[in-house]
């Protein structure tokens, strides 16, 4: 079972994310703009992953990923896109689906440790990000560790302790 440390949503956050190799993102199709920690992470790759939304190579619908080199340009140095689907439809099932995969694509990509934020802030309850986190993602990455970039109605509901 990998370790869990909790970091803040924010340039803060994703600065403190030393000695994690890889950064994982959530982006519906219906993201636009980027929200949180993805809206963070372009301002830092200087719009990179906009311009790849708007040329079409990735979209965010549901199984699209992307990987990206941050560049220096973040503590992490590979930035693995998921693509959610549309955001207004996401759900509890869909977000541990989600989840699970990504878990599973990480894991297969030889990751250690990876920094993510579990996605659904303000559409889901709490209650349901943090069990879709629980069942989802922690069963299916064999990585040895996960910094968790969340809010901290999240943490609460999470056997996580602060990086």
């Amino acid at each position: 079972m990998s370790q869990t440390t909790t970091h803040d949503i924010g340039m803060e956050g994703l600065d403190s994310l030393t000695g994690v190799d890889a950064l994982c993102l959530f982006v519906a199709e219906d993201d636009r703009p980027l929200p949180a920690t993805a809206g963070f992470v372009d301002w830092r790759l200087c719009g990179a992953l906009s311009r790849v939304l708007q040329g079409g190579f990735f979209s965010g619908t549901k199984d699209d990923w992307l990987l990206l080199p941050s560049d220096g340009k973040l503590e992490v140095p590979r930035v693995f896109v998921v693509g959610l689907g549309r955001r207004k439809t996401l759900d509890a099932d869909g977000l541990r689906e989600a989840l699970a995969e990504a878990g599973k694509v990480l894991s297969r990509a030889r990751v250690e440790s990876v920094a993510l934020e579990v996605p659904g802030a303000g559409a889901l309850e709490d209650a349901a990000r943090a069990e879709a986190f629980q069942k989802g993602f922690v069963p299916a990455f064999k990585g040895a560790r996960v910094a968790l970039l969340a809010d901290k109605g999240l943490v609460r509901l999470l056997p996580a302790r602060k990086g």
